[in-house]
C-alpha cells in the first residue's frame, strides 16, 4: 500500500504523463486492475483520452469512473442497500412538506420558508452539513456554541428541527445522494473491484470530508494511489500555509491525504515531479507559459518581447463584446485552420454573457454548446399547470386567470383570449361566480350581438378548466388525488401532442436547444408527479400546499443538453465548466465585480454566521473571504488551459448601459506584458462583413440614425459595398428608400375611402376637428375604429361625464317634477341632486362607484361640483330673461337639417351628428335670440385661431343646428344667435378674508364660473343677458365688460350678427372642405403645432404612429396665429370670394 503525489505547474502534462504510466502498466501486468477516478464530468472525455493514447486503442483492466460510479459498481457487485437514493427533485419535494409540518415550530425562519426559492436554500444546506459530516444530533451541539449570538442560534434551533424532520420521514425508505459515499465506506472493504488495485486521481482540487472518508478506506485497500496535484516546485510548506497563496487548496489536500496515510500506516513514497517538456501545454506559446509562470505570485517578473498569445479587447457593452469574440473566432478558423472545437468562451456572468452568446453566435452560424442547465419555470407547460392551479389559490382573480388563458397551452385562440381580456377588464369579471354564469352587461361601446360571442368563449374557458378548479378548491384531498386530477385535465388538453407540434416548429426553425428543451419536459413533469405520488401521495394538502409543492419541485428541474457536435465552441461559467485540449480562449466580462465575484448571496447563513462557526473549528463550505481566494485558483487554472491564446476582454458599460471598470486582473496582465496595448472593439473594420446578418444591422442602423454613425468610415465603406454588390445593390436601395420615407403613404386612395366610410360621411364635430388636428390620427381612430381598452375603474375622465350625465338627469327630473330653474328653492334643488346623482351612478358601469373607498369619495365630490354648478346656472338664469328651452338636444343625420347635412359632391355628402347640452331662448316679437352652452369639465376656452385651423368647430356647429331647430319649430319666427359658450362644469376656491358676507363669497364665485365663448355686442342682448351690466361694471355671468365710458372693454368676447354669420358660414365651408379630404383617403401623419400645444400632446395612437420630429420626414404642421381682427378679415374675405365664385359660376351658367 503507498500514495504517491504527482505534482506539477497546471499544463506541465500530468495527466497525460500518469495516464501513460498506467497504460504502459496495464499492458505489462494485465492481471491487475486499474481505477481513474476524475469528476463526474471528466468521465467521457479521460475514457476518449486513454484509448486514443493506449497503442491498441483499447484498454481492459482500466476502468474510468467517478466517485457515484464507483459507488454502483461495488454495490453491483457486492450487493448493498436497496433503498432508493433520493436525489434533489425529491430531496426539494420531502423538504417542502416538512417545512410545512413544522411551520408552526419554527422561529425565525418560519416566515421566510414561504418564498419561492428559500425551500431550495434550505435543501442547498442540508446538502452542505452532510457533505462536511454534520449530522442533527451534532448541530444541536453546534447551536448550543451560538448562545450568545441569539438569531445565529435560532436559526440553527430550526435548521435541526427541519433537518432531524427530513431524515425521520426518509428513515427506512430513502437515502440521500450524499449518504451514498458513507455507504459505500461500509461496502467497499468486500470488493474485489477495489482490493489489491492501483487507483489515479486525477482532475480534483480537493475533497469533502465524506469523501475523505472514502479515500481512507481506498488507501488500505489499493496497491497504491496516485493523485495528480496542481503545485508549483520547491514551495516551502510553511507558505502553502498561508490563506493568501495561490497553492494553499493542493498544499491543504497533500497535507490531509499525507495525514490520512500515516494514520493507517500506508507507505507515503516521494512526489512523482512533472516539468514541463515536449508534451506541456505550452510548448509552442513561451508567453502564455511565462503567464503560468508567474500569474499572482507577485514576482514582478515582465514578458518584454512582442507577442500575439496573450490580448486583451475592450468592447462598449456585453453584447458588442460577444459579437467581437464571434469575429475573432471566425477570423481564425479562416486563417489559421483552427476548428470551432479548439476554442472556449468563459465567464463569470452567464446569465448576461450566456443569451447574448446564443443570439451572436446564431447569427454568425457559429456552432456553439452553452454549458449551462437552464431552468424550466418559463417554459409554457410548467407555467400551464401553475397558472391553473394558481387560479383556484387565487380564487379566479383576473390576474390568475389571465396568466392561465395566455400560457400557451390553455387552447383558446389568442385572438378570444383578447377579446375575453377587454371585456373583463371593462366590466370588471372576478371570481369563480362570475366566470360560471351567463354574461348579459355590455360595456359602453361595445357592439349589439357581441356578448353571445363572448360568453360561447367564456363557456369553452369553463368547460377546459371547470371541473379542475371545483375538484381542487375542496380542501380534504391527497396528494396522490390533486395530482390524478391535474393529470386528467393535462390528457384533456392533449397538451403531449401540442408540445410535440411546437418541437417540430422549433426543428423547423433549426432551433436545437428549445428541440431539447420540448422533447423532454413533458417526460421530466410526468417524473416529477410520479415522484410526488410515490413520495407524498397518502398526504391531505390545501390546493395551495399542492401549489407550493409543485413549485419547490419545478424549481429545482434544470434541463441539460448533450452537446450535439464535438466541433464547436464550448461557452460556459468560469468555476463551473470543465475545460481540456482547449487552444484558444475567450474570457468575456472580465469587469470589476465579476472578476473576482462580489459577495452574492450567502443563503440561510450569514457570511457572519459562517465566520463564527469558522472561529469554532465547524467545517463548512469557504466563507466569502476564502472562497476569494479559491476564485483566484480557479481563475489561474482557466487563464493556463489554452495552449495557443488568452483572449481577455470587458465591456465599459453593462447591458443596462452603467458604466462599470474593468477588473484588476487586466491592470496586472498589463504589468506582466508591457508591450500589451488594449484594443478597441473594431466597429470601422470591413471584417464585420463576415457576419451577413451583423453587417445588415450596422448598416440599418447607420441609415436610421443619419448623421454620426454614416460619418464613420467603416460605415460608409460597408455601404459602398452593398451598392457595389450585385446581390445587395437593389435590397439596399428599398432600404435607402424606406428609411427616408419617414412616413407611410399620406393617402389611402378615394376607392378604399368610400369602402371605408362610405359615399355619405358620417362625422360629428369632434371628428372633424380631430382629422384637423391630425389626419393620420383621425384615420386609426374613425377609420380603422381603433380605440383605448375600456378599464374597470373610475378615472378622472370619468369624472367629467358622470357629472355630464347627472346634469342631464337634473334636468329630466326637473321637468318631471314640474319645476323651473327659477322657481328652484335650495332645497328642493340640493334633493334633486342627491337623486339624480344616485340614478346616474346606478347607470354607470354597473357599480364601479361603488366599488371602493376611493370611489365613494368620488361620488361626495360629484355631488358637491354638481350642487355649486347648479347653483352657478341658476344665478346665470336669474341675472337675465332667458329661459332654459331644451336640454341635451340631439340632431343627427336622419334630421333634414342643413346645419347638419352638406353636399361634397354630386354623389357624396357629409352628414352632422351631435348633442347640445343646453339651448336657452329669449323671443322678442318675431325673433327669437338663441344661446347654446356646452358643458366642459376640462378648461376648453373658445380661440378663434383655433376655430380658424378647424381645432374648434362644436360650439358653432352647435349654434347653426340650435337655429335651424329653432326656426323649424316655430316657422312664422326668425331666430338669431345671442351667444355660444362654454360653461367649465366645477367648485373653485376663491380668496376670502374673515368676515367676508355670503354676498361678496358668491360674488367671487361666479366670476370663477364665468362662461366662456362669443357673445352678440348689442346693447340690448347683453342687457337681456344680463341686466346689471352696464357703463364701467363687468358681467358676472358672460364674457363682456364695459368702460366707463359706456363702450365695451377689449376683454370682452364680443362678435356682431354679421360677425357671428361669416363664422358660421367659414365653419361650414371648413366642414366641407375636410369632409371631402376624408373621403379623399388623406391619412397623412400630420399633426399641428399651434404655439406650445400640439397634436400629439394627449394622442392615444403615439405607439402606433411613431411619429418622431428628430427622424427625416416626421416634422409639425406649424400653424400661424393671428388676432382677431386679422381672423375677422380673413373669414369675411374669405365668405366674400365664396360668394363671387358662385355668382361668377351662376352668369356662366346662364349665359
Amino acid at each position: 500500500m503507498a500514495l504517491q503525489f504527482v505534482p506539477g505547474n497546471s499544463g506541465a502534462g500530468k495527466s497525460f504523463q500518469l495516464y501513460q504510466k498506467i497504460l504502459q502498466e496495464a499492458g505489462t501486468h494485465p492481471e491487475r486492475k486499474y481505477l481513474v477516478i476524475v469528476p463526474e464530468q471528466f468521465t467521457m472525455q479521460t475514457q476518449k483520452e486513454l484509448v486514443a493514447l493506449s497503442p491498441r486503442h483499447g484498454i481492459m483492466n482500466v476502468d474510468i469512473l467517478s466517485f457515484d460510479r464507483l459507488a454502483h459498481r461495488v454495490f453491483a457487485e457486492v450487493g448493498g442497500d436497496q433503498t432508493p437514493v433520493l436525489e434533489d427533485v425529491g430531496k426539494i419535494l420531502v423538504l417542502e412538506r416538512v417545512v410545512q409540518e413544522q411551520k408552526k415550530k419554527l422561529g425565525v425562519l418560519g416566515s421566510s420558508l414561504e418564498k419561492l426559492g428559500t425551500v431550495s436554500e434550505m435543501k442547498s444546506l442540508l446538502s452542505e452539513l452532510m457533505q462536511y459530516d454534520i449530522h442533527p444530533e451534532e448541530l444541536d451541539e453546534i447551536g448550543n456554541m451560538a448562545k450568545e449570538k441569539p438569531l445565529l442560534y435560532h436559526k440553527l434551533k430550526d435548521v435541526q428541527t427541519i433537518y432531524q424532520g427530513f431524515f425521520e420521514f426518509l428513515r427506512k425508505r430513502y437515502i440521500t445522494a450524499e449518504e451514498v459515499l458513507d455507504l459505500l465506506c461500509e461496502k467497499i472493504g468486500s470488493s474485489r473491484l477495489v482490493r489489491d488495485s492501483w487507483i489515479a486521481l486525477d482532475g480534483f482540487t480537493g475533497f469533502t470530508p465524506v469523501q475523505n472518508k472514502l479515500l481512507r478506506e481506498l488507501l488500505k485497500l489499493a496497491q497504491q494511489v496516485w493523485v495528480t496535484v496542481t503545485l508549483e516546485e520547491k514551495v516551502p510548506v510553511t507558505q502553502l500555509k498561508r490563506p493568501q497563496h495561490l497553492f494553499r487548496m493542493s498544499g491543504e489536500m497533500m497535507e490531509s491525504l499525507t495525514r490520512m496515510a500515516a494514520e493507517e500506516r500506508v507507505e507515503v513514497l516521494d512526489p512523482w515531479w512533472v516539468h514541463p517538456g515536449e508534451h506541456s501545454r505550452f510548448c509552442e506559446a513561451p508567453a502564455l507559459e511565462f503567464l503560468e509562470q508567474h500569474l499572482f505570485r507577485y514576482d514582478k517578473r515582465q514578458y518584454r518581447k512582442e507577442q500575439e498569445e496573450v490580448q486583451i479587447f475592450q468592447a462598449a457593452n456585453p453584447k458588442e463584446e460577444m459579437e467581437e469574440i464571434a469575429r475573432r473566432i471566425r477570423l481564425l478558423v479562416r486563417t489559421k485552420g483552427y476548428r470551432y472545437g479548439d476554442f472556449a468562451v468563459i465567464t463569470g456572468d452567464m446569465a448576461t454573457y450566456g443569451s447574448y452568446a446564443r443570439q451572436v453566435m446564431e447569427q454568425c452560424e457559429i456552432p456553439c454548446f452553452i454549458d449551462e442547465k437552464h431552468s424550466i419555470l418559463m417554459n409554457p407547460f410548467v407555467e400551464y399547470i401553475r397558472a391553473a392551479v394558481n387560479l383556484v389559490v387565487e380564487y379566479f382573480s383576473y390576474e390568475s386567470m389571465f396568466r392561465y388563458l395566455r400560457c400557451g397551452l390553455s387552447g383558446i385562440p389568442v385572438y378570444q383570449v383578447d377579446q375575453l381580456e377587454n371585456y373583463c377588464i371593462a366590466v370588471g369579471i372576478r371570481g369563480e361566480k362570475q366566470w360560471k354564469d351567463h354574461w348579459v352587461r355590455r360595456y359602453r361601446g361595445m357592439e349589439e350581438g357581441s356578448i353571445e360571442g363572448i360568453n360561447q368563449i367564456r363557456e369553452q374557458v369553463w368547460e377546459k378548466i371547470g371541473p379542475f378548479a371545483e375538484y381542487m378548491k375542496e380542501k380534504e384531498h391527497t396528494v396522490e388525488e390533486r395530482t390524478r386530477m391535474l393529470y386528467e385535465m393535462i390528457v384533456k388538453d392533449d397538451i403531449q401532442e401540442r408540445l410535440s407540434e411546437k418541437k417540430q416548429e422549433f426543428a423547423t426553425q433549426g432551433d436545437q436547444a428549445m428541440v431539447k428543451e420540448y422533447s423532454q419536459i413533458y417526460g421530466m413533469i410526468m417524473e416529477l408527479l410520479d415522484k410526488m405520488v410515490q413520495m407524498l401521495g397518502s398526504e391531505t394538502i390545501t390546493a395551495k400546499e399542492y401549489g407550493q409543492l409543485l413549485d419547490v419541485g419545478f424549481q429545482e428541474m434544470r434541463v441539460g443538453i448533450i452537446p450535439p457536435t464535438a466541433d464547436q465552441v464550448l461557452i460556459g461559467e468560469m468555476e463551473r465548466t470543465r475545460l481540456k485540449d482547449i487552444k484558444v480562449l475567450f474570457f468575456a466580462g472580465v469587469n470589476d465585480g465579476i472578476i473576482p465575484k462580489h459577495g452574492g448571496k450567502a443563503g440561510l447563513l450569514s457570511e457572519s454566521d459562517r465566520e463564527f462557526l469558522d472561529s469554532r473549528q465547524v467545517a463548512l463550505a469557504p466563507t466569502a473571504r476564502e472562497s476569494m481566494y479559491i476564485q483566484r485558483f480557479y481563475l489561474y487554472l482557466n487563464l493556463t488551459k489554452p495552449s495557443r491564446c488568452l483572449y481577455l476582454s470587458y465591456a465599459q458599460s453593462n447591458a443596462q448601459g452603467q458604466a462599470q471598470s474593468p477588473a484588476y486582473l487586466i491592470a496586472l496582465i498589463l504589468r506582466m506584458y508591457p508591450k500589451l496595448v488594449i484594443q478597441d472593439n473594431p466597429k470601422d473594420e470591413i471584417s464585420q462583413m463576415q457576419m451577413a446578418q451583423q453587417a445588415t444591422e450596422i448598416l440599418l442602423e447607420g441609415l436610421r440614425k443619419d448623421g454620426e454613425q454614416q460619418q464613420n468610415d467603416g460605415w460608409r465603406e460597408l455601404f459602398s459595398w452593398y451598392l457595389r454588390s450585385k446581390e445587395w445593390k437593389e435590397q439596399c436601395l428599398r432600404w435607402i428608400q424606406a428609411a427616408y420615407e419617414g412616413a407611410p403613404e399620406s393617402s389611402i386612395g378615394k376607392a378604399a375611402a368610400v369602402a371605408l366610410y362610405g359615399k355619405e360621411l358620417e362625422n360629428s364635430a369632434t371628428e372633424l376637428e380631430r382629422f384637423a388636428a391630425c389626419a393620420f390620427a383621425h384615420f386609426l381612430q374613425y377609420g380603422l375604429k381603433i380605440e383605448e381598452r375600456q378599464e374597470y375603474e373610475f378615472r378622472q375622465a370619468d369624472l367629467g361625464n358622470v357629472i355630464h350625465q347627472a346634469l342631464e338627469q337634473f334636468s329630466r327630473n326637473l321637468k318631471k317634477n314640474q319645476l323651473t330653474w327659477r322657481s328652484l328653492t335650495d332645497q328642493e334643488r340640493d334633493q334633486l341632486i342627491d337623486t339624480s346623482v344616485e340614478e346616474t351612478i346606478h347607470d354607470y358601469g354597473n357599480t364601479i362607484l361603488e366599488s371602493s373607498a376611493r370611489n365613494q369619495y368620488m361620488i361626495l365630490r360629484v355631488k358637491r361640483i354638481l350642487r355649486r354648478t347648479v347653483w352657478a346656472l341658476q344665478q346665470q338664469l336669474k341675472a337675465g330673461k332667458y329661459e332654459p328651452s331644451r336640454f341635451e338636444i340631439s340632431f343627427s343625420m336622419e334630421e333634414d337639417l342643413k346645419a347638419s347635412n352638406f353636399q361634397l359632391s354630386e354623389d357624396e355628402r357629409l352628414r352632422l351628428r351631435g348633442r347640445i347640452d343646453r339651448v336657452d331662448r329669449y323671443e322678442e316679437d318675431d325673433t327669437i335670440y338663441v344661446k347654446v352652452i356646452d358643458y366642459k369639465s376640462g378648461n376648453t376656452a373658445l380661440d378663434l385661431t383655433s376655430v380658424y385651423h378647424g381645432l374648434q368647430l362644436q360650439l358653432i356647429v352647435y349654434l347653426n343646428a340650435a337655429l335651424e331647430l329653432e326656426e323649424k319649430n316655430h316657422p312664422r319666427k326668425h331666430a338669431e344667435p345671442a351667444g355660444m359658450f362654454y360653461y367649465h362644469v366645477k367648485d373653485p376656491l376663491v380668496d376670502g378674508k374673515p368676515g367676508d358676507e355670503e354676498e361678496e363669497i358668491e360674488r367671487k364665485l361666479l366670476e370663477k364660473l364665468k362662461v366662456d365663448g362669443l357673445v352678440r355686442a348689442e346693447e340690448k342682448i347683453l342687457k337681456d343677458l344680463d341686466r346689471e351690466l352696464e357703463a364701467g361694471k363687468k358681467s358676472l355671468v358672460i364674457p363682456a365688460a364695459y368702460n366707463k365710458n359706456g363702450s365695451l372693454s377689449s376683454r370682452s368676447k364680443t362678435a356682431s350678427k354679421e360677425q357671428f354669420e361669416e363664422l358660421c358660414a367659414y365653419v361650414n365651408d371648413k366642414i366641407r372642405e375636410n369632409g371631402t379630404r376624408i373621403l379623399g383617403g388623406e391619412m397623412e401623419k400630420n399633426p399641428y403645432k399651434l404655439k406650445q400645444r400640439t397634436a400629439c400632446d394627449y394622442c392615444s395612437f403615439k405607439e402606433i404612429c411613431g411619429f418622431d420630429e428628430k427622424q427625416e420626414g416626421n416634422s409639425f404642421r406649424r400653424l400661424p396665429t393671428f388676432s382677431d381682427e386679422e381672423l375677422w378679415k380673413k373669414m369675411r374675405e374669405k365668405g366674400e370670394k365664396k360668394d363671387g365664385n358662385e355668382v361668377d359660376t351662376g352668369t356662366a351658367e346662364g349665359h
